[in-house]
């Protein structure tokens, strides 16, 4: 039975990942994942495509209680209540998502670390930070990793680099392919699952440093090739049918299965 072998979220979308043991799903998927993101000067999107070293802060994020934390590399912190300032919209691949500029010492901080300066912002909706509209759920085979890790001849490939919800133990390769198009109990949650994910050069880059360390991309095309719309996929993602508790070593069962065309 294949099971939740990881869990990764990032309260900040493009920061550190945390694992926790556990995540409530709720329709718009995890409250505390990509909750907040951040902007340059112009209002445009600013994530690790831009400036890989911003995986080495990590942010902690307490829904309850509105309270922020960034962890920098170099051993120091900011923390306080999140405040918000001005409204504003920003575009996600063509998709506009609204929020409030977050005030405090966080965009500081940021501004340090990137050496440009930067905003901290809140989506208003929780989960709009999300790249996939419908996708608040994103998962990946250990076993597909494995078999990247053959093909790209790179031993051992940390999942981390692709930034998914879940990992999943006990399936074979890509046989989380064979799942799109039906429903997936997944602890307490059901999903159903909805397509591919199309990966970019954020994969290349090491997790812990930001540096670019691995061709990703040229090893997946090497043996799975490129889509019908010229994308590069690995892994897949859906959306929250049913809200539930996920925890490390829940069972993952599809439901039915319908094969990817």
């Amino acid at each position: 039975m294949p099971s939740v072998s990881w869990i990764s979220i990032a309260p900040v979308k493009g920061l550190g990942l945390l694992h926790p043991d556990e995540v409530m799903l709720h329709r718009h998927g995890v409250t505390e994942n990509r909750r907040f993101y951040i902007v340059d000067e112009a209002g445009r999107r600013f994530g690790l495509m831009r400036h890989g070293p911003l995986v080495r802060v990590r942010a902690h994020y307490d829904p309850h209680e509105e309270r922020l934390e960034l962890r920098l590399p170099d051993g120091t912190s900011v923390a306080g209540e999140v405040t918000l300032g001005d409204a504003v919209t920003t575009d996600f691949y063509g998709r506009p998502v609204a929020g409030r500029v977050v005030e405090g010492p966080f965009a500081n901080a940021l501004s340090a670390h990137a050496g440009r300066r930067l905003r901290l912002v809140q989506s208003e909706r929780p989960g709009a930070a999300v790249d996939r509209g419908r996708g608040a759920v994103s998962l990946v085979s250990d076993a597909s990793l494995a078999e990247l890790g053959r093909h790209g001849g790179d031993g051992d490939v940390d999942g981390r680099r692709f930034r998914m919800l879940f990992g999943v133990a006990g399936c074979d390769a890509h046989e989380e392919d064979s799942w799109l198009g039906g429903e997936l109990r997944i602890g307490e949650a059901r999903v159903r699952l909805v397509g591919t994910v199309g990966r970019c050069a954020i994969t290349t880059q090491n997790p812990e440093t930001g540096e670019r360390d691995f061709d990703t991309l040229r090893a997946i095309k090497s043996y799975r090739g490129v889509s019908h719309e010229r994308s590069i996929d690995f892994g897949i993602y859906g959306e929250v049918l049913e809200p539930g508790l996920v925890r490390l070593g829940d069972a993952v069962e599809p439901q039915f299965q319908l094969a990817l065309r």
